[in-house]
């Protein structure tokens, strides 16, 4: 089977290089979260991607996303995760897909630091219909 690409009508332009050191840390609901890739930083369309830094005892409160699926991969490192209710490690090289709708939590509860890449579509609405937190965010850092 062949298939025919045409030509877009205007140029497709590709946003710019982003380092995870020029980004701002979110920590709102635990670790450093780092969003490198997103509407705001390249003009994406179809979902974000970003960086996770869990140091030994750092959390990731439980939340939930009404319109993405999160693929949430562990570069370094071994967490407990919890997936609506049920616990798992997630171990370096390995990767969970985090279907929409589902509660999870992240708990770095080993001696090493631990890192992730994730990556989240399609995008919410609007930024703040992105994530229903289910548990306080930790104490003030």
């Amino acid at each position: 089977m062949t298939t025919i690409q045409h030509a877009p009508a205007t140029p497709t332009r590709c946003g710019p290089t982003v380092h995870r050191a020029d980004t701002a840390p979110n920590r709102r609901r635990g670790g450093d979260i780092r969003v490198l890739l997103s509407p705001a930083s390249v003009g994406s369309t179809a979902g974000f991607m970003g960086t996770l830094t869990l140091e030994p005892g750092e959390v990731v409160t439980e939340h939930w996303h009404p319109y993405s699926e999160e693929f949430l991969y562990c570069q370094s490192g071994d967490v407990l995760v919890t997936l609506d209710g049920e616990e798992r490690r997630l171990v370096t090289e390995s990767a969970v897909h985090i279907p929409i709708g589902v509660r999870h939590r992240i708990v770095n509860d080993t001696a090493t630091t631990a890192t992730f890449v994730f990556l989240c579509g399609p995008l919410a609405p609007r930024p703040d219909l992105g994530h229903v937190d289910t548990e306080p965010a930790p104490g003030p850092r």
